[in-house]
């Protein structure tokens, strides 16, 4: 049921199972592996931090760089309590999913829930990584790279907005990053394409257990990864979220950190060439 977008009846038949007993089987695995959550999705240690980075700088010439950070939509079937605040923009029914992912595409931080017409930043706020921005978890001045979605911070990097004016280093600042994030759309991509049911649309109504499924499905992403049972890394799979412009709420961190502003400014002069 989690790998393919196959329907209850479908695989009942095929197992020769009532619908009931498939659903039951199913739950009891999805509780099993939520409770699993922390032991395989967890924050990198001091050591994890600087083989990420180090890893990172050495593909991609970005320095301080422990993950990825990435919001993606999971369609849903209408919710039976307040359908119309699940309704995203591209105009269907969805659950907010948010991965921060490491150099070997393994998540780090996941959070799922949210309603598809939240925006990436409220999520981030939500999610808990906005009270990581901290040294403690951060060694070394690290930092997460974000799209044009998230508000620079220190600890998190963002493009330069292309206003028309950006200067050749700004530029290649963007390329730099751009090249370096594109992990995280992968570690996206091979999550949707092995677990399927994310891909296609959950046929679930229940709020309250959607978010634990697909964190199961995050979980199991980690333990396939950690046993290498690798599989082909289908396309990217594009969120047509990153072009558009959402109002934020006055909640959001919308202001930018003057002391990330600097700090990006540091990193651009470190690829002029």
């Amino acid at each position: 049921m989690l790998a393919t977008p196959d329907s209850f009846r479908s695989v009942c038949t095929k197992f020769d199972v009532g619908k009931a007993t498939a659903w039951r089987c199913l739950l009891r695995v999805v509780k099993a592996l939520y409770k699993l959550r922390n032991v395989f999705i967890s924050w990198p240690t001091r050591e994890k931090a600087e083989h990420t980075w180090t890893k990172m700088e050495q593909q991609y010439q970005f320095p301080g760089i422990i993950g990825a950070v990435d919001g993606t939509l999971v369609k849903i079937t209408a919710p039976k309590v307040h359908p119309e605040a699940y309704i995203c923009r591209k105009n269907y029914h969805a659950v907010q999913l948010q991965v921060v992912c490491d150099a070997e595409l393994r998540f780090i931080h996941c959070y799922a829930g949210q309603p598809g017409s939240v925006h990436d930043m409220r999520t981030f706020m939500y999610s808990g990584l906005q009270q990581k921005c901290n040294e403690h978890f951060f060694p070394e001045d690290s930092h997460l790279l974000g799209d044009a979605a998230y508000t620079i911070q220190r600890h998190i990097m963002v493009p330069y907005r292309d206003n028309g004016h950006l200067t050749a280093a700004e530029n290649r600042f963007n390329k730099k990053l751009s090249s370096a994030r594109m992990v995280v759309e992968r570690s996206i991509g091979l999550l949707k394409g092995r677990w399927r049911c994310l891909l296609d649309k959950l046929p679930m109504t229940r709020t309250d257990l959607i978010p634990r499924y697909i964190i199961a499905c995050c979980v199991l992403h980690n333990i396939c990864l950690l046993r290498r049972d690798e599989i082909e890394i289908p396309i990217l799979i594009g969120d047509p979220r990153n072009n558009m412009i959402i109002e934020l709420h006055p909640l959001d961190v919308n202001v930018e950190d003057r002391n990330g502003v600097l700090k990006r400014k540091n990193l651009t002069r470190r690829f002029v060439e």
